[in-house]
């Protein structure tokens, strides 16, 4: 298959593909997917092989045709290239063949022609290159897994991969489980399976492709060395070395104690091994994280490891075996050879190995390593600081921490200093928070250079000689920008500070002229005129002037004689050599040979120049020049007079140059050299200078130069040497030439950064960075340009400076606005103490950390005078008491000053006041013609004409006047007189014609109101309410405790006096009735105003008859009576049959006034004898029909559904027995005797009435009801009615604690409170309770100031942990656990009423809450409802807030996540044993003595509290047990555990919301000795022969290491004798004898002796072939000390040339080696236990004959001031020639100052005079306007 995958479509119209011929097609069925889905493979449908044959026209050209109509919408657009290739766009990439660990997806295409497509129809790429889960075992493991449950030859099969098939890795090959079948399972691997185990590369179609460390398909791209993919190797280093065990006497092995390293190139390191004694047999440490670890040990030792994790655990491995096996997690592979050990480790380590050796063998043994080691030490990034400004733009920098990989931690900086591989990350910067701020003042200048130094200046070394001495050179010279620090010191600093003045040229050409060259005359005549001869010419070196000069090489001089043949043959004896010339020959050319030639034509001709008059440096040399013929007759030469010759005369005397004087760099003109060689003679010495290549260039681009490298060569050896042994004045000159001239590409220019912008906290600091093209290197020539230009990215512009805390300081904030516009205000402002932080944060501190005063925080402002305005007075009441009138008011004109006292001023300054604002009408009642009264407009009272008879105890009863009450005692009354037309202060009361005021006892209030607190005799009469001429009158009658009607006392008396009556017997009382003929008998002032002597005294027998007509019984007038008195004792003779018919009674009966006197007009009408039966009847009826309108009334009120029986309402009375049937609608048996009274829970009788306000002082309210207290309020009476059985008991409460009576505050004998006087302490919900056995009831009134809001609150703190819902009033704290539903009350009052509003920590709450009657809730609470609720009340008044703290219970319980505790545990204590506890309990097994932690795992909230228990007990109280509670009782660690510590041990976590038990047990396994079956026998014959019965050390019937019993008693065991019999013969050796030699060979021999030992233990010696049957006879002979014999040989000292270290001092070498005795050079280390001499000493020598030189002082730069400096010249001279030599041959002693500070001292400023000498640079920098300039440079800038 994987052949036909690669076939091409173009083969086959279409889809189809032709293979073998033709006679089969390959089709292709695009888009579809099959496969075993639950492998998360997706793979394409097999290519299907048809024959072609079979395949039917129509087939294959649907098969086109479907495939031209495709729909192409799904495609992306072609590009270009798929045009040209006629190929349709890429599909969409298929799903991933994997779902981790790295699979394979496809895209396809479609050819668009019918013709062949160029290329491939599919394309693949990796995905899902995430590793895959432990437990998801291997990919192809899992294909041939899937074939387990299909048959193989009748079979199943468990099948396991076959990887790494070299022939076909793609191939699913497996192998039956215990068998050697291996079977191909499926041609093909799903896409996506490894094709080699060690490989990323992956089986695609069938096809091993390569894959990249980089997971992409076809790339390359390798792992480096430390496991970076693409790593460039800098992240380890490698380390390899070798390490040799020797042996001493005692087998002492050699190991590596110390590694010398050599670190290479980058990042490897080699370790060069100096072997030392040791004990110790470690060969190398190996650190956790290396890799491609490799050792090999040659020789007869072992390698074993011991191994460290990073938690500390550690481990030993023998390594006994080949293989490959995991240690700590480590992949290692072993291999044991007979010679030699293999260990290989790829890596990386997942712990620390050291590797050691075992010594077992007699030799020696190397082990050699190597490994690259991780660089564990990095550099990393950290995130960006917080940004330097809130607003307005500001930076951020990150900064490079040190990072310790293997403890995951921040180290310090030197760490990854000591690796010079780390490069510490330069800071990124951002800008952040540019966002404008609201008053910016913009950026802070950068302040100019600092202005109090010396201006920077260029400084320049001397030129350096000319690198060409003719034909054109360069000389440099180093330019660099000084300056000067304030104590003098000059420092290099950037170009940029000098850049004000042009930089000097750094090089020049030189010696621009030609080179001397050889000038070679004619050919002298042979010296011979027949045979063999010699000639000669004249060679002159001429200069680029044409005159005779030196300076040419001897090397390429022409040679100035030759042999020459003359063709005359000589007739006399031939001569051996060629003839010599004669001396005028000889003699002219040895002198023309550096001078001129003589002609034929006089000339001057000039001689050899003299030597130069100095052995260095500049001199002179003279010649003679003479004027000369060459005579050609005679061929000799004559002197002519000087002026025979023509032509200039050659100079006699020139300037010369004898090499630099010892340590002085030449400095001369070159005009002035030009013979400067010229009288140099050749040297043949050992030593000579010459020219070694050159230096790098200097610049990379834009031209440089490159120095030629002068050394000091031997001639012979051509090897260097040291400088001193080649002449110095002949050193070649210094050698420039240019290099690198190619334009310089844009780069960035970077300037100085600024000074910091703050001095603390975190400040800025900026520069600019142009983008820059270098036109000149020499002119230093620029050109800015575009940003874009440079490619290298843009240096920061930006960075933080001055990152350390600031001290704390005083920061004001913005003054507020002023508290007044005019008139002297004041304006507040808060100042802190606060410290800015180095990470731009504030630190607010207390105000004693700021030392400095504190700025004020208030001013005075709005200092002027306000404008006048008007005062105006309260209006004066109405000018009229009746109809229209007026009111006034006065006005002032006042000014407020800007002191603040306000005046008053002329009322021309105030603006002109309308006559309205001081008079406007009012209008009251209309006034009352005198005469004549209006009709029209008099005031009215609208009076009830009706009769009231109360029948039951009411504390209070409201009447309208027009009508009779006859009431009870003590009852409170309040009369109302509801008039109309008339202002309610009007309306006046009288009583029996006596005006009315307020008293304690009675209350007239301003609204027509009249109440009177408890009606006593005296209180019986007739009152009357008057509204202007309108009157009405209410008579008051009082009712007897007999039922009778009290008759008014004739004088005012004691209340006991008035109610003596009461006192009186039931018949006594009847009887004075029977005889009174009426209630009142006052002849008062009453019939002068038109009243009957006794007003409603008609009513009165009728009321006595309606009375006496109920057939009251004694018991309910007696239970009347009762209820005055201070007794309230229930009895058990309770009649419920009068209970129930007195519920039917009304409380008071009401008929009309007219309906009694119907009642009377039929009585007066009647004859006399039978007015008394009438009237019982008429009464009997009349009190059937109030009874019936009451029962209907009452039914009124009532629900429908309640209507089925009388409404009822528990009567507070005692004593009530039997009630008349005639008052009942239906008659119930016997009233007297019925069964007892049902016990009643107390009900609270709630009005529906709001609070009366009887007058302007007092108000009477009943509960469920609000009070408004107002400024004049003098009395509130609170009241509280309530039912039960028994008699409920009545307390007062506010604000829910129980109220403190006083004598102003009082508990009425009805239960009311009443609050005399009350104050704003008194405002709050007062509670009623009504408590008996049965249960209580509670209902609450609210008091609150002039209607402001109220809420009615409660300070309990609720704990709920068991019930389902939980209600609360709002001010409590609630605790609950989740699930509860929670209602918080917020029961409000207010006039008007006060509005709720509910928010949950300060934030409203929404709709979704559910709100009923201002009650909050919560349904099933849970973690996130936790938080405070706070209810707010408003009104009109003002507003109100209470808050519920809401907290949430978590019962203690185990968590789910129990990394924490076992990370706590394994902080705790690293090593120790842990167990957590459980619910259900766990167990941990221990030795004895150990130490162990137990872990309490638990959440709850509050954080619950931990007790541990041991055995059932607390573990404070166990003794015998050493234990520490740590992590706040999380962690029980027990020490040294024993057979007592064991047990179950216990954690009990408990908070508020509940308790929870987890226990954990602790098992202690002991250790003990056990005799076994006896040893082997010690000896097989003889007498020493014994058996030792064997003790084993247990551990729960396992043997264990012995050390483990060591505390325990041994049993006593005996050895036994045992195989004591005669020995056979055998032979006996001695010890070997000392070897005759140390070394190089020697003998030692031994005796051998045959011997028979007895039973009896005695040796005897006999025969020798006794022994030799038995064993063969050892030898008794032997070679020994057979190594070399070795010592260390030396070479003679060296010359004393080395670095000079000290006055005369320097140091020589020799070599030192290591050599046989016969001379034999050997390696160092056979000598290396010989004591090695020493290869270095200290010598004397005339070079270091040094010291150092000062000058004087130059002049100061300045006469006073503080900027004055002066400097001299440092140099290191030789102490004998006093010559300067090269200044590191003095470095041993410290070099002298050369510049200082001077005239330090202030200036006077008498004249104006310079005192710096950079002030023209002032001048020129235009910097004369700046003070600090133009002090120093008076004169100058004066000038200026």
């Amino acid at each position: 298959m994987g052949t036909m995958a690669r076939l091409e479509a173009s083969q086959c119209p279409g889809f189809l593909a032709r293979l073998l011929g033709g006679t089969w097609c390959l089709l292709y069925i695009a888009g579809q997917v099959c496969g075993d889905q639950s492998q998360g493979a997706v793979f394409l449908r097999e290519f299907t092989l048809i024959r072609r044959e079979s395949l039917h026209e129509d087939f294959l050209s649907d098969l086109l045709n479907s495939h031209k109509t495709e729909d192409s919408s799904s495609r992306t657009a072609r590009s270009e290239e798929d045009w040209d290739g006629l190929w349709d766009a890429w599909g969409p990439w298929s799903e991933c063949s994997r779902t981790c660990g790295g699979g394979a997806s496809y895209s396809l295409r479609r050819c668009l022609s019918s013709k062949s497509c160029e290329g491939r129809n599919i394309r693949y790429r990796t995905c899902s290159n995430v590793d895959c889960p432990p437990e998801a075992g291997d990919f192809r493991a899992q294909q041939c897994s899937a074939h387990n449950d299909v048959k193989h030859h009748g079979q199943f099969y468990e099948w396991l991969p076959v990887s790494n098939d070299p022939d076909n890795p793609c191939s699913l090959k497996c192998q039956a489980k215990g068998t050697t079948l291996v079977v191909e399972l499926a041609p093909k691997v799903l896409d996506g399976t490894r094709c080699y185990t060690e490989s990323l590369d992956m089986c695609i179609s069938g096809l091993c492709q390569i894959v990249g460390c980089d997971h992409q398909l076809g790339s390359t791209v390798k792992e480096d060395n430390c496991g970076v993919c693409n790593g460039d190797g800098s992240t380890c280093r490698l380390v390899r070395g070798q390490y040799k065990s020797q042996l001493s006497a005692t087998k002492w092995s050699h190991s590596v104690t110390e590694a010398s390293v050599r670190w290479h190139n980058h990042s490897s390191a080699h370790c060069s091994l100096d072997l030392l004694d040791s004990v110790d047999d470690t060969v190398v440490a190996i650190p956790y994280g290396s890799r491609h670890i490799r050792l090999v040990l040659k020789g007869p030792d072992h390698l074993y490891l011991e191994t460290k994790t990073l938690q500390g655990a550690k481990g030993e491995n023998s390594l006994s075996s080949t293989g490959t096996f995991l240690v700590d997690n480590s992949s290692v592979d072993f291999q044991k050879f007979p010679d030699k050990e293999i260990l290989r480790m790829a890596g990386p380590l997942t712990a620390d190995f050291i590797v050691k050796i075992r010594n077992s063998g007699s030799a020696d043994s190397t082990v050699q390593f190597i490994f690259y080691q991780p660089i564990i030490h990095r550099w990393r990034e950290t995130d960006f600081f917080p940004c330097s400004a809130t607003c307005g733009g500001g930076y951020q920098l990150t900064s490079a921490e040190c990072y310790d990989l293997r403890s995951n931690r921040v180290v310090a900086d030197q760490y990854c200093h000591y690796y010079p591989e780390n490069i510490k990350p330069k800071p990124k910067l951002q800008e952040c928070n540019l966002d404008p701020c609201p008053a910016s003042d913009g950026y802070k200048q950068i302040m100019p250079y600092d202005l109090y130094h010396p201006l920077p200046r260029w400084e320049a070394t001397p030129w350096t000689a000319c690198s060409s001495s003719c034909g054109g050179g360069i000389q440099s010279r180093a330019v660099s920008c000084v300056e000067e620090d304030i104590q003098g010191h000059v420092t290099s600093v950037e170009e940029w500070k000098c850049m004000y003045t042009p930089k000097m040229p750094i090089a020049q050409p030189c010696n621009i002229f030609d080179c001397p060259k050889w000038l070679a005359q004619e050919w002298s005549p042979c010296t011979v005129t027949c045979g063999q001869g010699l000639r000669y010419r004249v060679v002159l070196c001429i200069d680029h002037r044409g005159m005779h000069t030196g300076g040419c090489s001897p090397k390429t001089k022409p040679h100035i004689k030759e042999e020459c043949i003359v063709p005359t043959p000589c007739y006399k004896p031939k001569e051996k050599l060629p003839v010599e010339a004669k001396l005028p020959w000889f003699k002219q050319a040895q002198e023309l040979e550096e001078g001129a030639a003589v002609s034929e034509e006089p000339s001057f001709i000039p001689e050899a120049w003299s030597a130069c008059t100095v052995t260095c440096g500049v001199g002179t040399q003279v010649r003679i020049v003479r004027c000369q013929v060459l005579l050609s007759f005679s061929q000799s030469v004559a002197d002519l007079p000087v002026d025979e010759c023509e032509g200039p005369k050659p100079a006699s005397q020139r300037a010369c140059y004898a090499g630099p004087c010892s340590g002085e760099i030449p400095e001369f003109n070159p005009d002035e050299t030009d013979g400067l060689f010229g009288g140099l003679q050749d040297f043949d010495e050992l030593y000579d200078w010459e020219y070694e290549g050159f230096t790098k260039c200097s610049e990379s681009c834009g031209g440089g130069v490159q120095e030629a490298v002068v050394s000091c060569l031997n001639k012979q050896t051509r090897e260097p040497a040291e400088e001193n042994l080649c002449v110095t004045s002949r050193r070649p000159p210094q050698l420039l030439k240019s290099c690198n001239l190619d334009p310089c590409p844009a780069r960035w220019e970077i300037g100085k950064w600024s000074p910091c912008s703050l001095t603390c906290g975190v400040g800025l600091q900026t520069r600019d960075v142009f983008c820059t093209h270098l036109l000149s290197r020499e002119m230093n020539e620029t050109v800015i340009l575009a940003d874009k230009l440079c490619h290298q990215p843009k240096p920061s512009t930006v960075q933080a400076c001055n990152r350390f805390n600031c001290p704390p300081a005083w920061y004001p904030a913005q003054w507020q606005p002023c508290s007044r516009t005019c008139g002297g205000g004041v304006q507040k402002r808060e100042v802190l103490c606060k410290q800015r932080m180095a990470d731009g944060s504030f630190l607010e501190l207390p105000e004693t950390f700021c030392s400095a005063s504190k700025p004020a925080s208030q001013q005075a402002c709005k200092k002027d005078d306000c404008p006048s305005e008007w005062l105006l007075s309260d209006w004066t009441e109405c000018s009229t008491s009746c109809g229209e009138g007026t009111q006034t008011r006065s006005a002032i004109c006042r000014k407020m000053l800007k002191t603040g006292i306000s005046t008053v001023v002329n009322s021309t300054l105030c603006p002109p006041l309308p006559f309205s604002s001081s008079i406007r009408p009012c209008m009251l009642a209309t006034c009352a013609r005198p005469g004549r009264p209006s009709t029209k407009h008099s005031p009215h009272i609208a009076a009830a004409r009706k009769v009231y008879i109360q029948t039951r105890r009411q504390r209070k009863l409201h009447f309208v006047v027009g009508g009779f009450a006859y009431l009870l005692p003590k009852t409170a009354v309040v009369l109302r007189c509801p008039a109309r037309r008339v202002r309610k202060p009007l309306i006046t009361w009288e009583k029996d014609g006596q005006h009315l005021i307020s008293s304690t006892h009675v209350t007239v209030a301003p609204f027509g109101y009249l109440k009177i607190h408890r009606l006593k005799p005296s209180d019986a009469g007739v009152y009357t309410c008057s509204a202007g001429p309108a009157r009405e009158h209410f008579v008051i009658k009082l009712i007897g405790g007999n039922r009778k009607l009290v008759a008014r006392p004739l004088s005012p008396r004691s209340e006991e006096e008035a109610l003596a009556g009461r006192k009186a017997g039931p018949k006594e009382a009847l009887q004075t009735h029977k005889h009174q003929n009426g209630i009142f008998s006052n002849g008062s002032k009453a019939e002068k105003r038109g009243l009957a002597a006794n007003p409603g005294s008609s009513y009165d027998d009728l009321v006595s008859r309606l009375l006496e007509q109920g057939g009251w019984p004694g018991e309910l007038l007696a239970s009347w009576e009762a209820q005055d008195s201070a007794e309230r004792n229930t009895t058990s003779e309770e009649d419920p049959g009068a209970e129930q018919a007195l519920l039917h009674l009304p409380f008071t009966m009401v008929t009309e006034q007219r309906r009694l006197d119907d009642i009377l007009r039929n009585l007066s009408q009647q004859p006399e004898e039978l007015r008394d039966l009438y009237s019982k009847h008429l009464v009997a009826q009349l009190a059937q029909e109030i009874f019936r309108s009451h029962v209907e009334h009452q039914d009124t009120l009532l629900k429908p559904s309640e209507r089925r029986t009388p409404p009822v309402a528990i009567s507070p009375h005692k004593h009530v027995s039997g009630f008349s049937s005639s008052l009942r609608t239906s008659s119930t048996g016997d009233a007297a005797g019925g069964s007892r009274r049902p016990h009643r829970k107390p009900t609270i009788l709630r009005k529906i009435s709001a609070a009366q306000q009887l007058s302007a002082s007092e108000v009477v309210t009943h509960l469920g009801q609000t009070v408004a207290l107002a400024s004049g309020t003098l009395s509130v009476l609170l009241h509280c009615e309530a039912v039960g059985h028994p008699r409920p008991t009545i307390s007062w409460a506010r604000n829910g604690e129980e109220v403190q009576f006083s004598d102003r505050i009082l508990l009425q004998p009805d239960d009311s409170l009443q609050i005399l006087a009350p104050v704003e302490a008194d405002v709050g919900f007062y509670t009623c309770n009504a408590t008996n056995a049965l249960g209580y009831d509670s209902v609450s009134i609210a008091v609150t100031l002039a209607g402001k809001p109220l809420v009615k609150t409660s300070r309990m703190t609720v704990i709920n942990t068991e019930k389902p819902a939980v209600t609360v009033d709002i001010g409590s704290t609630i605790k609950t656990v989740q699930g509860v539903n929670v209602t918080i009350n917020c029961q409000v009052a207010g006039v008007p009423e006060a509005e709720v509003t509910w928010f949950r920590n300060k934030s409203k709450l929404g709709s979704p809450h559910h709100l009923h009657e201002g009650s909050l809730l919560l349904t099933n609470v849970s973690s996130s409802d936790q938080g405070l609720y706070s209810c707010r009340a408003a009104n009109l008044h003002g507003e109100l807030t209470e808050s519920t703290q809401l907290l949430i219970l978590d019962p203690p319980q185990v968590p789910t996540q129990l990394e924490d505790i076992k990370a706590l545990l394994a902080a705790t204590g690293p090593n120790l044993p842990s167990v957590l506890t459980s619910p259900l309990g766990t167990q941990l097994v221990l030795d004895p003595g150990n130490s162990a932690l137990l872990g309490c795992p638990i959440k709850g909230h509050p954080v619950p509290n931990i007790t541990w228990f041991h055995g059932g007990q607390p573990i404070v109280t166990a003794t015998g047990l050493t234990h520490h509670i740590l992590a706040a009782g999380q962690i029980l660690q027990v020490a040294n555990l024993s057979g007592g510590s064991q047990g179950e041990f216990s954690c009990l976590a408990q908070n508020e919301a509940g308790v929870l038990m987890q226990k954990a047990s602790l098992v202690i396994q002991d250790y003990w000795w056990s005799v076994d079956r006896l040893a082997t026998c010690s000896a097989s014959c003889g007498n020493r022969g014994v058996q030792q019965p064997r003790l084993r050390c247990l551990l729960n019937s396992t043997e264990v290491n012995p050390a483990h019993c060591a505390g325990k008693v041994r049993p006593a065991v005996q050895p036994i004798a045992c195989n004591r019999r005669d020995c056979p013969s055998r032979w006996m050796v001695t010890s070997w004898s000392a070897c005759t030699r140390s070394c190089g060979g020697g003998v030692q021999t031994r005796r051998v002796t045959c011997q028979k030992l007895k039973a009896s233990g005695i040796s005897t010696p006999v025969s020798n072939d006794m022994c030799t049957q038995v064993a063969k006879r050892p030898v008794d002979t032997q070679a020994c000390n057979q190594q070399l014999c070795v010592e260390w040989a030396f070479s003679s000292w060296g010359q004393c040339n080395g670095p000079c270290i000290g006055p005369h001092l320097a140091v020589q070498h020799r070599q030192v080696f290591c050599q046989t005795r016969d001379g034999i050079t050997l390696p160092s280390e056979q000598c290396s236990a010989l004591p090695r001499p020493v290869s270095t000493q200290n010598c004397w020598s005339e070079a270091c004959s040094v010291h150092w030189r000062v000058s004087l002082w130059t002049l100061c730069t300045a006469t006073c001031g503080n900027y004055g400096f002066q400097s001299r010249r440092v140099e290191c001279v030789h102490a004998r020639t006093n010559k300067a030599v090269p200044e590191h041959l003095c470095s041993w002693g410290p070099r002298p100052a050369n510049w200082q500070r001077c005239n330090i001292t202030p200036c006077e400023n008498m004249e104006c005079r310079d005192t710096t000498r950079y002030c023209e640079k002032v001048k020129q920098l235009k910097l004369c306007q700046l003070s600090q300039f133009k002090s120093r440079c008076c004169g100058t800038c004066g000038k200026a």
